[in-house]
């Protein structure tokens, strides 16, 4: 088996390791050792679901040896930073599918260290790009771009020939209509319908959606 480890132990962390209990049982792939969490605001030797903390982030840059890495972050910039700051080429970000995921196999694109949750359901020509979340439950129609670090909650739908951009945070049972672009370091929130093309740096809510303040 393959060793892996958790950066944050948080909720979304915890859902992370439980996902890859999912991909284990299902004995699909690869199958991985999950050896503990990484994160920097919760004590190291912490115990979190029997499994311990193992230090700050920047301790896997003094890793010797390969050592598979996921991230259980939901914010995009945020990973983004923590990406940028591990240097280790020992480090490897494997792609996380869980095993109730439909999708097709006709031209779909999954970059590194992406990882998509239960539920969900891809059609077909498919790009996501490296760091990508899909959590719990969403659909993603044909022809959609999404780049990297991008970040999805449970329940969203995505019709087909959208682009979203790098860093787009899209909130819980938020909807984007066909062929629409959603611009970079944006978030939608829970419950919007995007109906019309959102620009970058800045957060969007309601029906329509709509700028309410700009980053």
């Amino acid at each position: 088996m393959s060793k892996i480890v958790i950066i944050g132990a948080g909720g979304f962390g915890r859902e992370v390791k439980s996902l890859i209990e999912d991909i284990n049982a299902s004995k699909k792939g690869v199958q991985y050792e999950v050896v503990g969490f990484y994160d920097d605001g919760i004590e190291k030797g912490t115990l979190i679901h029997d499994l311990p903390v193992l230090g700050c982030v920047e301790d896997l840059n003094e890793i010797t040896g390969k050592l598979n890495v996921v991230l259980g972050i939901g914010v995009p910039n945020l990973k983004e930073k923590i990406v940028k700051s591990i240097t280790n080429k020992n480090i490897v970000y494997p792609t996380l599918i869980h095993p109730s995921v439909i999708k097709s196999e006709n031209n779909i694109e999954i970059g590194k260290g992406s990882i998509i949750t239960a539920g969900n359901i891809l059609t077909c020509d498919i790009k996501l790009g490296n760091f990508v979340t899909l959590n719990l439950s969403c659909t993603v129609g044909h022809d959609t771009i999404i780049e990297a670090f991008s970040s999805f909650m449970p329940s969203v739908n995505i019709s087909g020939e959208v682009i979203i951009h790098k860093s787009v945070y899209v909130g819980t049972g938020a909807k984007i209509i066909n062929q629409l672009e959603i611009g970079e370091n944006t978030i939608i929130g829970a419950g919007a319908v995007v109906a019309k093309s959102i620009p970058g740096n800045c957060t969007a809510v309601g029906i329509p959606a709509k700028p309410i303040k700009f980053h």
